[in-house]
């Protein structure tokens, strides 16, 4: 076993990373370890990840201990990007973590200053003056190329910047130059956040951290209404909405709602935020409250403006609209779904349920005048056809006229078919076989879709199956 992480003490008693455990349980007896857990390290992490969205939306990983911010276009709305590192560290160290930042034009120098440097802000014409004293580990290089570098006398960032480029491409690769640039800020690095960056985005920064349902309710409200402007702007209306609430210890809570049409009127957006609140207020621990709240448009469409017509059929597609987004506010969007055609003719594959709130009552596909099911289709088709045992079949490709079917023996009394449907070699394979399949109507009145699977006189005799019943 072998250390991986130390604190301050360790660090001022001479311990090293990945030094081993006995070996420092000799030097000092009284040494407090603890197992790793990589993946409480990668919660605790991501909660402080989540937390710096009050700073940009743009937080990306960094190993397993940093993160990267992109605060282009942020820093002003904090006091300047000084203000901003402060702030941060500031509150990172209250809330008990001893963090190191920097600030510069590139997230290469950012990374090397604040893990080798003193951290702070780097302005453009100092970039090259602070990292020549660096380390080369500074440049993010893999540690058998640090070593080889070192060998060469190459043991700071400033002779790898003095020292000819052709050859260290040579004998590196152009991996080292390129790391090089990036820190330089040369080559451009672009950080990937974490998670979706909102098309519109507005917040509400508390004086006074809030608690209760209606007040969080209450700001939601003006937080739409000073959205709305921007939505009108593009001609859109929101589809899906995120209400970020960071709570002042900097835990942060994220809540969703979807629309079947496009919004913009703040008192329905707050309505569905009211009805999901509803379902998770129990969950949503305010503690002392939340201090910040943001509304995130994750997800927008185009606005329909149209007048409805006098005889108020629009009028009622916004009813049913206005019932599926409650519904699915309060319980889920996947707790109403609708069927969705597909292009496939193998009939288990031919359909999908789709959450409804994704597939608005109302909405059809221009040209698209197809109905949901054929009539020559069952109404129920059962998700895995069951088998049936044929007791007397015409041959080779008659319909059969006794099955047992769940333990009943059904005769029959009219059939329609056979209606063949080949499978999808892509999927199934070339060796898959053909389905033929009929309509059968026993001496009760009941109707069911039978098929058989391969044909009389092959190699193996064919197997029928029931796939649905008819009404």
């Amino acid at each position: 076993m072998r250390l991986t992480a130390l604190d301050e003490l360790a660090e001022g008693l001479g311990l090293k990373k990945e030094q081993g455990v006995a070996e420092a349980r000799a030097m000092y007896p009284t040494l407090e370890v603890a197992e790793e857990d990589p993946a409480a390290d990668r919660r605790l992490l991501e909660a402080i990840a989540d937390w710096c969205d009050r700073y940009t939306p743009l937080v990306a990983f960094d190993g397993k201990d940093g993160l990267f911010l992109d605060i282009s276009g942020c820093a002003h709305l904090f006091g300047g990007e000084k203000a901003v590192l402060k702030d941060v560290l500031a509150r990172l160290f209250h809330m008990g973590f001893d963090a190191c930042g920097a600030i510069s034009s590139s997230p290469g120098l950012s990374w090397a200053v604040s893990r080798f440097g003193q951290g702070g802000v780097i302005e453009d014409e100092e970039t090259e003056h602070v990292l020549v004293s660096l380390p080369v580990a500074a440049l993010r290089l893999e540690g058998q190329t640090v070593d080889a570098l070192k060998k060469l006398g190459l043991k700071y960032v400033g002779d790898v910047i003095g020292a000819p480029r052709a050859p260290l491409t040579r004998r590196f690769g152009p991996g080292l130059l390129l790391r090089l640039d990036q820190a330089l800020g040369r080559e451009e690095e672009p950080v990937s956040p974490r998670r979706p960056v909102a098309s519109l985005s507005a917040e509400s920064r508390l004086i006074e951290p809030i608690g209760t349902e209606e007040q969080i309710l209450a700001v939601t409200r003006q937080v739409a209404l000073s959205l709305q402007p921007s939505l009108e702007a593009r001609g859109v209306g929101g589809r899906m909405f995120e209400l970020v609430l960071f709570r002042v210890d900097g835990r942060v809570f994220r809540i969703s709602v979807g629309a079947s049409q496009p919004l913009r009127e703040p008192k329905f957006i707050a309505g569905l935020f009211s009805e999901r609140l509803q379902a998770v207020y129990d969950d949503l621990d305010a503690g002392y409250g939340f201090e910040i709240l943001r509304l995130n448009v994750l997800r927008h469409d185009p606005f329909n403006e149209a007048q409805a017509d006098f005889e108020g059929d629009r009028q009622g597609e916004i009813s049913l609209s206005a019932f599926v987004d409650r519904v699915s506010a309060r319980l889920g969007a996947d707790c109403l779904q609708s069927f969705q055609l597909r292009e496939s003719h193998v009939p288990e594959r031919a359909v999908i349920t789709v959450p409804v709130i994704d597939s608005p009552p109302g909405r059809k596909a221009a040209g698209d005048s197809r109905l949901p099911f054929r009539e020559e289709r069952p109404l129920r088709l059962f998700a895995t056809p069951e088998p049936v045992e044929i007791m007397l079949a015409e041959v080779p490709d008659g319909p059969p006229q006794v099955f047992r079917w769940r333990r009943m023996q059904h005769q029959v009394a009219r059939s329609e078919g056979p209606e063949r449907i080949a499978m999808e070699w892509w999927i199934d394979g070339d060796d898959a076989e053909a389905r033929d399949y009929f309509r059968i109507e026993d001496e009760t009145g009941h109707r069911f879709w039978i098929y058989r699977r391969g044909f009389y006189g092959g190699e193996f005799d064919p197997r029928w199956f029931m796939h649905g019943v008819f009404a």
